[in-house]
């Protein structure tokens, strides 16, 4: 099949290419700029001259001299605007405000009590509203919502169906668009969580990833050769639902012995437990005091995640796991466990050159994630495919 292109298309491409490397290496200098991107130095100079023009890049400097004038030094305006990332959680709600590196301005959280749509929609639209009224200004102002959820979601920002929050046939983009007139961009959380690592967290330069966001429930964010995996529409990921026990436990997706019921939050609601408390950040401050139902309940959630995680690495042989999500705030008790279940149960190749990490963001990658979406979508991150 042949790729064809007009002038106007050929420009915008590689103006995103400038640009997208300016964001990436800054400060940088237009010769290493032409040299990263094989653009000639003509090029370069008239495309970063625009990005000047519209407050995307600045110049500062001058850089070091390789022989003559030293040379100024191009920077991404990462203060150009602000993106919002939310995180919508069974049990809370979280927020932050981002400029367009990433960089968190501001960092809000509200509870939720119950599920309810038109419950949980005022609360995301006061949360919003209040980030969006902290924000600095800039030439852009907000650019971008971008939203990480716990379930199935389409291209179109449609939210088919989240079991843990009883939601199905959801339009929450064209809701919040409506309400904000900005862009939005809606993700499973754990694909949002993923981006946020693969771009400002322990999986940068990483080709081939698992991302596993492990809280009120479990979901995974695929990266295969630097690219976010989605599957054949849109739907992979959902390894929460991946069956450890075959006459175990029922679900609410309607299966029973999912992952998930025996090596997430959901695990605390069970009243046969002896727990002093029922949520993640109150029971490592448990665990820390030495408490001992705390540190055994801790133990078997990290050895039923090594099980998931073992299924997962003879999957797809990636070279690094990454656990987020509110779990991942339990290190000191779930990462022995985990990689003891995992060198006992992975297949002798697929654990070569692996490594298993926890997140460097904590509980904080999707949100990060999710705002990184949005500013990407602002960008204009323009791809072709052959």
């Amino acid at each position: 099949m042949k790729v064809t292109g007009d002038q106007a298309l050929v420009k915008k491409i590689n103006k995103s290419i400038i640009l997208h490397t300016i964001r990436m290496h800054s400060p940088v200098s237009r010769a290493r700029v032409s040299e990263m991107t094989g653009l000639n130095k003509a090029t370069v100079s008239n495309l970063v001259a625009e990005l000047c023009g519209q407050e995307l890049v600045t110049e500062a400097g001058p850089g070091e001299s390789s022989g003559g004038r030293k040379p100024l030094m191009l920077h991404f305006n990462s203060m150009a605007g602000s993106v919002i990332g939310i995180e919508l959680q069974v049990k809370q709600l979280k927020a932050v405000l981002c400029d367009l590196g990433g960089s968190t301005l501001q960092e809000l959280d509200c509870p939720l009590e119950v599920h309810d749509l038109p419950y949980v929609l005022e609360k995301m639209k006061g949360i919003i509203s209040e980030l969006i009224a902290s924000a600095p200004s800039s030439p852009y102002g907000i650019v971008g919502i971008g939203v990480g959820v716990p379930g199935m979601v389409d291209e179109h920002g449609m939210v088919l169906f989240a079991p843990n929050l009883g939601w199905e046939m959801v339009d929450l983009r064209a809701i919040l668009e409506q309400s904000f007139a900005v862009p939005v961009t809606i993700d499973n959380e754990a694909n949002a969580g993923a981006q946020g690592e693969l771009n400002f967290g322990a999986a940068r330069d990483v080709r081939h990833l698992l991302y596993i966001s492990a809280g009120s429930g479990i979901g995974s964010g695929i990266i295969i050769g630097g690219e976010l995996y989605k599957g054949a529409r849109g739907y992979a990921g959902e390894t929460g639902h991946m069956t450890i026990e075959a006459e175990g436990k029922p679900c609410s997706c309607g299966s029973r012995g999912c992952w998930e019921l025996y090596a997430s939050e959901r695990t605390y609601d069970n009243p046969g437990l002896a727990l002093p408390a029922r949520s993640t950040t109150e029971l490592v401050r448990y665990a820390r005091e030495g408490q001992e139902d705390t540190l055994r309940h801790f133990t078997t959630i990290g050895e039923y995640l090594g099980i998931g995680v073992t299924n997962l690495i003879n999957s797809f042989n990636p070279e690094l796991i990454v656990i987020g999500g509110a779990l991942s705030e339990a290190e000191p008790w779930l990462g022995e466990p985990l990689r003891r279940v995992v060198a006992e149960r992975t297949l002798p190749y697929h654990k070569q050159q692996l490594e298993i990490t926890f997140s460097r963001l904590g509980s904080r990658g999707t949100m990060i994630g999710a705002g990184f979406s949005a500013v990407m979508h602002f960008l204009g991150n323009i791809r072709v495919t052959l």
